[in-house]
């Protein structure tokens, strides 16, 4: 499928959600229908949704034909979540996609405790309330773990291994994720093992954000950690872009930021997480129950670092990590 074909195809579905009938539509549909909830925004989700669809593809529900999907998009505001998955539960979907971390997984959770729930990537999901143990979820929650707050001592390492003469790092978090709290820990933990100052910034809305980039050189940061969060996925080109505008070495958990301008990330692959996804929904869609499904943990990181970027700020790459990476981009 083209890529143009593709946007227009899941973006005229998203933007029906909001503007048809819900229930006629499911009631005209013969086969499942999933729904699919997700924190973030629709315009920078279509490697994410692809890769949900080959998993239930993979799992023998081919999207068109086996298996209709409804998505509902909160852009990165967590306080629409509880509205939308409440319609996909009065659409009596067959199971729900919480795309986006602990937001939507724990909006669709308080919506149901009976429709099938699979988040797609999320941290530490025992700790933040999702399941029982990730070997046994029990009740109707199950899906992908990342490990954001597990890999902030290394992403910090690195940065500082990019960054030396950074003497005062900053981070930025939001508070409106249930994860932030687990993160800003870590965080913490990992510079002061370090001997690096850390420097806590928050922001849930984009002005928020704007301020917090506006605060680095009062602050006097040499660099900054963005939080692998769903509301800055979904602004992810504007946070590159500020971080361009104000000249700051920034890190970031996924590969996408680099791809857009990023200086270097290192983390999880959100398409594999969101494959996986899509294989336990056509296990669940064939009868297997959540509480038996283990959540699935990642076995492979990756780091991505942008050489363009790097000269534009005037950092000379180490060799060893130009080995060690995984992708670099030109």
């Amino acid at each position: 499928m083209k890529r143009r074909e593709f946007i227009a195809g899941f973006g005229a579905t998203a933007s029906a959600c909001f503007l048809s009938p819900p229930t006629a539509r499911a009631q005209q549909s013969a086969m499942p229908v999933v729904g699919y909830l997700s924190s973030r925004s629709p315009g920078e989700s279509e490697a994410v949704v692809s890769a949900f669809r080959q998993g239930l593809g993979e799992a023998g529900y081919v999207v068109g034909q086996k298996v209709a999907l409804e998505y509902r998009w909160a852009e990165g505001n967590y306080d629409r979540l509880p509205a939308l998955a409440a319609e996909l539960v009065g659409l009596r979907v067959a199971a729900i996609l919480a795309a986006g971390g602990p937001p939507s997984a724990l909006a669709a959770k308080k919506a149901t405790s009976k429709i099938p729930i699979i988040f797609s990537a999320a941290d530490d999901p025992v700790g933040v309330g999702l399941v029982d143990s990730l070997s046994r979820p029990g009740g109707n929650v199950t899906g992908m773990s990342v490990f954001n707050s597990t890999l902030i001592a290394k992403r910090l390492d690195l940065l500082h291994e990019l960054v030396p003469s950074a003497r005062t790092v900053a981070y930025l978090a939001n508070p409106a994720n249930p994860s932030a709290r687990l993160e800003v820990g870590a965080a913490q933990e990992a510079a002061k093992t370090l001997g690096i100052n850390l420097q806590i910034l928050s922001a849930s809305n984009d002005q928020e954000v704007e301020a917090a980039f506006a605060r680095l050189a009062e602050l006097k940061i040499g660099a900054i950690i963005i939080a692998g969060e769903p509301y800055f996925d979904s602004r992810r080109a504007a946070i590159v872009e500020l971080a361009a505008r104000h000249a700051i070495p920034a890190s970031y958990s996924f590969r996408e930021n680099v791809a857009l301008g990023g200086l270097l990330s290192y983390g999880t692959n959100l398409n594999e997480s969101y494959r996986n996804a899509g294989i336990y929904c056509g296990r669940i869609l064939k009868g297997e129950k959540p509480a038996d499904l283990p959540v699935m943990q990642p076995t492979k990181f990756e780091m991505s670092i942008n050489l363009k970027t790097a000269k534009a700020l005037g950092l000379a790459i180490p060799p060893a990590l130009l080995t060690g990476a995984d992708e670099v981009i030109e």
